[in-house]
């Protein structure tokens, strides 16, 4: 008989997630996004481009 993969528990809402931190930097338009986007690239962040 094969043994099976023991997984840990998913949370309340079915959902397996790590707790992560962030900071959202608000725009002027697109090209001042991408202006923002460079600098921080530069700086060494890692970074997640959304528009909302």
């Amino acid at each position: 008989m094969a043994q099976q993969e023991v997984r840990p528990a998913p949370g309340r809402n079915g959902f397996k997630y790590r707790q992560r931190y962030g900071v959202i930097v608000i725009c002027t338009d697109e090209a001042h996004q991408q202006e923002v986007y460079q600098a921080l690239k530069r700086a060494g962040y890692t970074l997640k481009v959304v528009a909302v």
